[in-house]
């Protein structure tokens, strides 16, 4: 295979793709933001490590079966709590979490939702803590799932004030809104009623809210599909998720961000979030997912990139220890090809400080599981360590590289193969501005390769070298 030579000191000399590909993001926001709620403290968190439902939902709607339909009954959650408190739990994993897809129901009087199909949140919560287990719940704070009648605790106000009523200024006067009943953020109720779903959540042991579709609230808009609803504005969006951030810091509930058009550099969602996706949707998954979809291109709005390898690069620029955390949605390893490409895409999220969350099946994970349980690997989501690329630009070669410090001084430096040849790395641990000699550990075969102060490697296509200096 041809080998090309990458020198960790040439910042920005070799592009992966044309410069007029990656369109300039960082630009003011459509509104200026209005005086928002401050909420300090929020950012306290690591990573999670965690399953999820995406794979088991996403294939049966793509074999055509209707969301109506779609349920994961109280035995199968037996069935997939047993697995996971066996097989991930005692390497970090120690939540599962819904998603979308399945009907998601309010049976009681609250409004808000308490069964997730056939499947009860208040029993699926006490299975999992007997098992050590957390739940996760794909909901969406400013979604109305209850009668317009329903009253919102505390207030005379009812759900049915919560939507737009003409009052307020809307983006896209002449659309309808699709599949969701918004609440407005201006309406009167709106911050009781998102502090009452944010105490629901938490009166049932949920910690953890995936909240979705946000950039259909934001502006009406996606990029794949054109207009999707009313769109309520930056100032009604901003508003909206500094009271979201208030009542989960409250209630003490991880919040998860997902569809955001990250306007302004992402201003409004790293400042209210705790989690914020940067990618696509996972969907069939394997290396267009992680590296190939769109590659090198950049896009103004939701979805800004297209695969996991170009959010993490980009948005590299707004995380780190005590910052918000970036997302790379669901990995399903069953569909990679090689090894080596599993190693990549786990490394990835490791690395850039991300979760690893699974969602692979019983039936599908195979031999699989070996990737996902490196603790030597997971031992950096542990500490809460937060990688960076050598370049942000998804023009330069060098945004394979990745380093970065754990709390104890140790340092990872990740060497990364996007392309379809072999690449062969030579990097001075001083160019990363790593002084003197260390004792190198290569994380994914296990093995120390002795004192030194540079790497040289060379990386198999898709694949990756990890390796841990320490004293």
């Amino acid at each position: 295979m041809k080998k090309i030579i990458i020198s960790a000191g040439v910042v920005a000399s070799m592009l992966l793709a044309s410069c007029s590909d990656e369109i300039e993001m960082r630009r003011p926001p459509v509104y200026e933001l209005p005086e928002l709620p401050v909420v300090e403290g929020i950012h306290q968190y690591k990573a999670p490590l965690y399953w999820s439902v995406y794979e088991y939902c996403y294939t049966r709607e793509q074999a055509g079966v209707a969301n109506s339909d779609m349920d994961i009954t109280p035995e199968q959650w037996d069935e997939i709590l047993d697995w996971v408190a066996t097989e991930l739990k005692p390497h970090g994993y120690d939540m599962v979490c819904t998603d979308g897809f399945i009907p998601m129901l309010a049976n009681d009087a609250s409004g808000y939702m308490t069964h997730y199909g056939s499947t009860s949140l208040k029993d699926l919560v006490a299975k999992a803590k007997a098992k050590g287990l957390k739940v996760g719940v794909y909901d969406n704070p400013l979604w109305i799932h209850g009668p317009a009648e329903t009253k919102i605790e505390g207030t005379d106000y009812t759900f049915g004030g919560l939507y737009y009523n003409g009052t307020t200024e809307i983006l896209n006067p002449s659309a309808e809104n699709m599949w969701f009943n918004w609440v407005v953020a201006e309406n009167p109720g709106a911050r009781e009623y998102i502090d009452g779903f944010f105490k629901h959540y938490a009166e049932l042991g949920i910690d953890y809210i995936r909240m979705d579709f946000l950039s259909w609230y934001e502006d009406g808009k996606d990029r794949n599909i054109g207009v999707v609803g009313h769109g309520y504005g930056r100032a009604s969006y901003g508003r909206a998720m500094a009271y979201i951030a208030e009542s989960a810091k409250k209630y003490g509930i991880f919040t998860s961000l997902v569809m955001p058009h990250l306007y302004n550099d992402a201003e409004v969602e790293a400042r209210y979030g705790n989690m914020v996706r940067i990618v696509a949707d996972t969907a069939g998954g394997g290396w267009w997912h992680c590296s190939s979809a769109d590659k090198g291109k950049l896009y103004a709005n939701w979805p800004n990139c297209m695969n996991m390898f170009d959010g993490f690069t980009y948005w590299s620029h707004i995380t780190g220890r005590g910052r918000v955390i970036l997302d790379g949605d669901f990995i399903r390893l069953n569909t990679f090809d090689t090894d080596a490409e599993k190693e990549t895409v786990v490394s990835l999220q490791l690395m850039a400080g991300g979760p690893v969350t699974v969602a692979d099946q019983i039936s599908t994970i195979g031999n699989d599981m070996k990737f996902y349980t490196n603790d030597e690997m997971l031992a950096l989501n542990a500490d809460g360590f937060v990688g960076h690329p050598l370049s942000s630009s998804l023009t330069d070669h060098n945004n394979q590289i990745w380093f970065g410090q754990m709390s104890n001084g140790d340092y990872v430096i990740g060497l990364l193969n996007r392309g379809d040849n072999s690449i062969a790395y030579n990097v001075s641990f001083a160019d990363l501005g790593i002084a003197g000699e260390w004792k190198v550990r290569d994380l994914w075969r296990h093995a120390d390769e002795g004192t030194a102060s540079s790497i040289s490697a060379t990386v198999a296509p898709h694949g990756c070298k990890i390796v841990r200096l320490s004293k």
